[in-house]
This record gives C-alpha cells, sequence and structure tokens, in this order.
C-alpha cells in the first residue's frame, strides 16, 4: 500500500528487537523475522485506519523478506539515517517512527514525523 492517505509507519527494527531481553542477540535475523510477521498479524494496534507498514532492519538483520503488509527495508549503512531519510521524505504525509532512540527521535521529528516507543508494536 502506498496510499498517501494512509499513515507511514516506520518502525526501528534493531531498536524494537532490543527493547525485550529475550536472547534477540543469539540471532538477529530471527528475531527481525519474528518482529516482521508481528507487525504482519497485528498492525498498529489501536489505529483504525489504513497503515503502510516499514521494518528498517540493519546488520546482521539484513536480507530478512518483506511480507504481505510489511514492506522490509535493508539499510546499507546506518538504519537511523535510513529511517531519517524515509521521513524526511514522506512530506505531506503522516509519519510515525517507533523507536525509543533519543537522537533518531530528534531527527524525524525535525521533518515533521509524530514519534512512538517500541511498546506500540511490542506490548510484552
Amino acid at each position: 500500500m502506498t496510499d498517501a492517505a494512509a499513515l507511514l509507519l516506520i518502525v526501528d527494527g534493531a531498536n524494537v528487537v532490543g527493547s525485550v531481553p529475550d536472547g534477540w542477540w543469539r540471532d538477529r535475523r530471527g528475531a527481525a523475522e519474528r518482529l516482521r510477521d508481528r507487525l504482519a498479524t497485528d498492525g498498529l494496534p489501536g489505529h483504525g485506519g489504513p497503515v503502510e507498514i516499514v521494518l528498517v532492519v540493519e546488520g546482521a538483520a539484513r536480507g530478512v523478506e518483506s511480507v504481505p503488509g510489511v514492506r522490509v527495508e535493508s539499510a546499507p549503512g546506518s538504519g537511523d539515517d535510513l529511517i531519517a531519510s524515509l521521513a524526511a521524505s514522506a512530506r505531506g504525509r503522516r509519519v510515525l517512527v517507533v523507536t525509543a532512540d533519543r537522537e533518531l527521535r530528534r531527527r524525524v521529528t525535525e521533518s515533521g514525523a509524530e514519534v512512538t516507543g517500541p511498546r506500540t508494536v511490542r506490548p510484552d
């Protein structure tokens, strides 16, 4: 979905996966795939309108495939840089970035995006 009326949800995969100490560090790719699958199933809890979900992965999680309902973007370098770029390029559209990273939060809000924490998409 690329409908300009849809909320663009950009998820900082490394930050969200790292927010719960469940052993993710032993299998970063698998942890990113589980997050992707949760996003595909649950979407954005509490949001009733259309949502375009983009999961940004980096490092060992690069190469995780997209699935219906979730586009996965592998950052060639910094995931934060890719997230900031995606948020900035979506001007005129409502953008919500999921991250707890303070510097990234500052960067994306400067381009007009809203920010929420990892619990929004990972309540456990």
